[in-house]
């Protein structure tokens, strides 16, 4: 795969293949770089003399190994800005009606060809074995388990309340992974700052990254970048499926390629004010609970989690 040069460095992407989007290209050069694809002029991208569009694959640029390719683009005022997700407040821009759109990006070839290639290339690095019986857990940073926007003096001050009791309390049914739309770099850092990485109650089977997700094409939205389970089932099949796994992200569009595994947490904004109110993590902790006495979860709605629980609690 070539090699881009930016502001005088070099920088290499190897995670993609030929069947990959001049736009899955943009994505990870914005994980290298903080340019965002909307500021990136890639010059030597061409088709018939004209620069390639999003869409192009890149088998069919036909570039020459070792080929160096210039890009052009000025990185938003500071790294932190583009490595954490986007502030916009995508509760009522994302929340799809999930139903008749995702039947059709559910299963779509081309979406299941690019989980294929995400469970082939990218590397996991596992922090603790998965464990034999458990089910899996996977969650989301930003606005799930702390408030990046808000200013503080430490990320202890934007912890989500009861985060560590709410994984103290998960660890024992679950495995658990952190998934976010970041670079791990920034995960890493976020991980060891909340006290996450080495707490002695409980532990991380491993972390993804923006890398292992995926962009899908949607009828009404046009590209999104989504975080497909199928990744983790491909590559830990033995373990976890789409029967023992549930997921939890703010936002709705990162479910699109496993709906039904998908629990929409409320966000966690404004840290300083929502402090001392917000209750999700524990009450989530005693959904997880309540779910974990069952074989399979694939019955279960996870839109209506609070009424499952309230309905159980009162028996």
């Amino acid at each position: 795969l070539p090699t881009y040069i930016w502001g005088g460095q070099e920088y290499s992407i190897s995670s993609l293949s030929e069947e990959d989007t001049v736009m899955d290209l943009k994505q990870s050069i914005k994980s290298l770089t903080g340019v965002l694809p909307e500021r990136q002029k890639l010059l030597g991208l061409k088709v018939k003399g004209k620069p390639a569009e999003d869409e192009v694959k890149l088998g069919s640029l036909k570039l020459k190994p070792n080929t160096k390719i210039m890009m052009m683009g000025t990185r938003e005022e500071s790294l932190e800005e583009v490595l954490a997700p986007h502030p916009e407040n995508d509760d009522v821009v994302n929340d799809f009606d999930i139903e008749e759109e995702v039947i059709e990006v559910e299963n779509r070839e081309e979406n299941l060809a690019k989980i294929a290639r995400r469970v082939k290339d990218y590397k996991v690095e596992e922090l603790n074995p998965p464990r034999e019986g458990k089910r899996l857990l996977v969650l989301d940073v930003d606005y799930t388990l702390f408030d990046h926007k808000s200013c503080a003096e430490s990320g202890q001050e934007l912890m989500r309340p009861y985060l560590h009791e709410f994984l103290t309390s998960a660890y024992e049914d679950y495995d658990i992974v952190i998934w976010s739309a970041t670079s791990m770099k920034w995960i890493d850092a976020k991980m060891k700052e909340l006290g996450v990485t080495d707490n002695p109650n409980y532990k991380i089977t491993f972390m993804l990254d923006s890398a292992a997700m995926i962009t899908v094409h949607t009828p009404k939205r046009g590209v999104v970048e989504v975080k497909p389970l199928g990744v983790i089932w491909g590559k830990y099949g033995e373990f976890y499926n789409r029967r023992n796994t549930i997921m939890f992200d703010d936002i709705g569009r990162n479910f699109l390629m496993n709906p039904q595994n998908g629990l929409k947490i409320r966000p966690f904004m404004k840290a300083h004010l929502n402090r001392e109110k917000d209750r999700e993590l524990y009450k989530l902790s005693q959904y997880l609970k309540e779910i974990a006495k069952l074989e399979d979860f694939s019955g279960l709605n996870h839109k209506h989690w609070e009424r499952y629980l309230s309905k159980r609690q009162h028996h």
